[in-house]
């Protein structure tokens, strides 16, 4: 069994379980309720499934929505200061076994940029998890430059986690199955990040990362096709798509775990840009044996479990 880092790990706090509820609606209530004991456990449960799936460290963010579905910026700015407290401690009882990321109230951009730097240099997380939009406004928005600047000031990594549309993506509309998990969150985390790149915002700060699960919501899969055809129609940044994805997007295997999506990931984007997690506990069955398994050598199994997020996240 390869020892592991995993990087998509969530949690609920009394701060944030109020914007969680809402997302299960189509869920059980049984699973929601087994869920909702999974997110809020910090000991036998979670540990158990880290030791049993060769986990020795978890980097864990809130389950979206999280604050972000906060109408009220002043609330949201609290909510996420309790909700990172709240980590902290939890973080502090097992440092040996947990880090965090920050949660943060995306509708002030500079309180968010002033919440991170909190985190990273008083609370020693790792980076922050932004859960897609917040009430339609995309982190490729010029309001948040502050944050990027003060992201990449920081090398702190922003893990964008895939979040429901601003608003129903027509094309697969009356398919609720394709809605979320399936297909909706990729397309709309995609072109999210997409934004980001095409918005100029890694041109700006070069040094900023961004964190996608899902080994990279389809990307990777595209890189000739930017690259081709993003001139034609006023591409007009000094590199191409494809330098920035590989340059500033790190992915993850969250919920991905097959053998061609990682090899296509790490053809197109190399070696150290690819790092294991098990999105415990909505898609963390299967994601321990897979990396333990899957046909590679033992230096890349071992980069890709824990050597990468290591380096990347300063661990």
């Amino acid at each position: 069994m390869v020892r592991k880092i995993a990087l998509e790990e969530h949690f609920l706090d009394p701060a944030t379980v109020e914007y969680w509820w809402p997302t299960m609606v189509d869920v059980a209530r049984q699973k929601a309720d087994q869920l909702h004991g999974r997110l809020t456990d910090f000991g036998e449960q979670r540990l158990q499934m880290m030791d049993g799936t060769g986990i020795a460290r978890a980097v864990l963010a809130v389950a979206g929505p999280g604050v972000q579905a906060e109408r009220d910026a002043a609330k949201a700015v609290r909510a996420a200061r309790a909700s990172n407290d709240f980590l902290a401690r939890e973080v502090q009882k097992r440092p040996d076994r947990y880090s965090g990321f920050a949660h943060l109230a995306m509708q002030d951009p500079k309180a968010a940029a002033d919440e991170l730097e909190r985190c990273v240099r008083e609370l020693k997380f790792c980076g922050a998890m932004v859960n897609g939009h917040t009430n339609g406004k995309y982190l490729d928005d010029r309001s948040y430059d502050p944050f990027w600047e003060r992201a990449a000031a920081l090398d702190a990594p922003i893990y964008l986690h895939p979040a429901d549309p601003a608003a129903p993506l027509q094309a697969i509309a009356g398919y609720n199955v394709l809605a979320r998990p399936m297909w909706g969150w990729g397309v709309e985390t995609g072109s999210h990040a997409l934004r980001i790149i095409c918005s100029g915002v890694f041109h700006r700060y070069p040094k900023a990362k961004l964190l996608l699960g899902h080994l990279g919501e389809t990307l990777p899969f595209q890189l000739w096709r930017f690259d081709s055809r993003s001139a034609p129609y006023g591409w007009a940044l000094p590199k191409p798509p494809s330098q920035y994805l590989k340059d500033n997007v790190w992915v993850t295997m969250s919920g991905m775990y097959d053998t061609p999506p990682v090899r296509c990931s790490l053809d197109a984007l190399g070696r150290d840009h690819v790092m294991f997690s098990s999105d415990y506990p909505f898609d963390s069955d299967g994601a321990g044996e897979f990396m333990d398994t899957v046909a590679f050598d033992e230096s890349l199994r071992a980069d890709i479990a824990y050597n990468n997020a290591a380096k990347l996240l300063g661990l």
